[in-house]
């Protein structure tokens, strides 16, 4: 796990640098679990003390609040997401490719810390401040990637024009399609289950079929609306009495 520095963290040596950052990303773990069962609101530092067996007194050298640790549960959490995405993509070109990327990164840490994406999901908006802002700016960089990638698969698959949502996917604003892929993806958590459902790779290339084959079909029916639309019009005026069509 990434670690981070709080505002307490003394100078140490590299020894002690990393017995202090291994304690600090257990103490978010257990938090994870706590934030997860009880929800923010009816969490306390005492829940964590005794899931974790430390004592209060150490868990207030590393934070010296409930707050910051929901604040580094959220931004370790999103930090971690956007490295991993950034170091796959490095090597993919393919527009579509880029997608599943995008998909397959975010389905693997869904299923593998579901209680994390759990506290993302419920205490989205609990924190204010500094840290809420900070957090609402990660968020941002989070969806102007994913943005960027199905705009770019957009101009990839049909020809693009910009209105007034953005680039358009055969008539979808990108923004509906980025919006729609987010709400497939981040209610995992509320019902993922390795017993019945597949595996983290398996899941994210049937979510990003789905997706694609969505944007494309949506593509074509819009194109067969606007055809028989025209024919209707067509039939419409043809059927009419020349007497009618005077007038």
């Amino acid at each position: 796990m990434a670690t981070a520095s709080t505002s307490r963290a003394p100078a140490r040596l590299a020894s002690q640098d990393s017995r202090f950052d291994r304690r600090l990303a257990e103490i978010l773990d257990y938090a994870t679990d706590v934030f997860a069962e009880k929800g923010y609101e009816g969490a306390s530092m005492r829940d964590l003390s005794r899931l974790s067996g430390i004592s209060l007194a150490g868990l207030y050298y590393y934070f010296d609040s409930k707050e910051k640790l929901l604040y580094f549960i959220q931004k370790h959490t999103f930090s971690t997401i956007i490295e991993q995405l950034r170091e796959r993509l490095e090597t993919v070109t393919n527009p579509e490719e880029r997608i599943r990327v995008f998909v397959l990164n975010h389905v693997e840490y869904a299923v593998a810390r579901q209680k994390a994406m759990t506290v993302l999901s419920h205490e989205d908006d609990v924190l204010r401040n500094g840290y809420g802002g900070e957090l609402a700016a990660i968020k941002r960089e989070y969806y102007r990637i994913c943005l960027g990638l199905v705009e770019d698969f957009a101009a990839a698959e049909m020809p693009k024009h910009i209105g007034g949502h953005g680039v358009s996917l055969g008539g979808m604003s990108t923004r509906t399609a980025v919006m729609g892929l987010f709400g497939m993806m981040n209610w995992l958590y509320t019902w993922y289950n390795p017993r019945v459902d597949p595996d983290a790779e398996t899941l994210a290339r049937e979510l990003s079929d789905l997706f694609l084959k969505g944007v494309r079909g949506g593509k074509k029916a819009r194109r067969g609306s606007r055809a028989q639309a025209r024919n209707r019009a067509v039939s419409i005026r043809g059927n009419r009495s020349p007497k009618a069509r005077k007038n």
